[in-house]
């Protein structure tokens, strides 16, 4: 069984026709753009993908300032020609491996409704294979069994049984260099401080017991990061568990730079969290 392919854009014109060629046996590929200001669009048509831009005139912000919102109406409002879709960055690139894997699974899915992909993530040439957080992500699914929750780094929620492909999916999130990382995770860290200021707000019971022992993981999986969130010197803590925890010397000099951007990052978070209540 044939696979759709969804590619979220917003000035991709250096990645996305080296994405685009990596799904090439794809006879169904839509972009989705917030907008782009480059050759983004003529690019994508270029190969022969269906392009739609759902521009946000009212903010400058990524996605529109909701990120799950943003993936959660491409699900709703793309006309897919297959069951499936495989979801993309444009800086990722789909392996031939995973592509036989892929084509494989959606033609015997079982009981599946989503699976989970690992991911390759790559700073200069070196894999970081020991300190990424985690290499599995929910990119081949069902659309109308997917759903995403948080304002950025979402969730995703699937309606079903989720299994794992095998093969990899190749990410160059520096591909546009150390700059334009800033830039994005500048707009991430605001979202995410948003994110953290929406949850006390709602005044959402935080349970240590359920951070644990809870069976639903997506329950799980809020209540430890609203431990992680409540961790002191978190930044510091962020680099100690992907650099040691994790394993991340292994990765050489690579690994210490992408621990340490990782717990910069989080540092940016606390500051905006601390500006939003007032404190200095």
């Amino acid at each position: 069984m044939p696979v759709s392919v969804l590619v979220l854009t917003k000035n991709e014109q250096n990645d996305l026709p080296a994405c685009l060629e990596s799904v090439s046996w794809c006879d169904d590929i839509h972009v989705l753009d917030s907008g782009s200001t480059d050759d983004t669009c003529d690019i994508a048509r270029r190969f022969g993908a269906k392009f739609v831009i759902r521009a946000y005139p009212n903010t400058t912000k990524i996605f529109g300032g909701d990120e799950a919102a943003h993936r959660n109406w491409s699900l709703k409002n793309t006309a897919f020609r297959y069951p499936w879709v495989l979801l993309l960055d444009a800086d990722e690139r789909v392996t031939d491996d995973l592509r036989a894997a892929v084509l494989t699974a959606v033609d015997s899915p079982g009981g599946h409704v989503a699976f989970r992909i690992q991911r390759r993530d790559f700073l200069g040439g070196t894999w970081l294979k020991h300190v990424q957080a985690t290499p599995f992500y929910l990119r081949l699914f069902r659309p109308e069994k997917l759903h995403y929750e948080r304002v950025v780094n979402p969730v995703s929620i699937a309606d079903g049984p989720v299994g794992i492909v095998r093969g990899y999916l190749d990410h160059f999130p520096f591909s546009k260099g150390i700059a334009h990382w800033f830039e994005r995770h500048n707009s991430y860290s605001t979202m995410e401080a948003r994110q953290i200021a929406q949850n006390r707000r709602d005044r959402v019971a935080f349970s240590l017991r359920k951070a644990f022992t809870a069976a639903d993981f997506h329950e799980r999986r809020f209540h430890q990061k609203e431990l992680f969130y409540r961790i002191p010197f978190r930044p510091l803590a962020k680099f100690c568990i992907l650099y040691f925890g994790k394993l991340g010397f292994l990765d050489g000099h690579a690994g210490f730079q992408y621990a340490m951007l990782q717990s910069i990052y989080e540092y940016m978070i606390v500051l905006k969290v601390r500006e939003s209540q007032g404190m200095s």
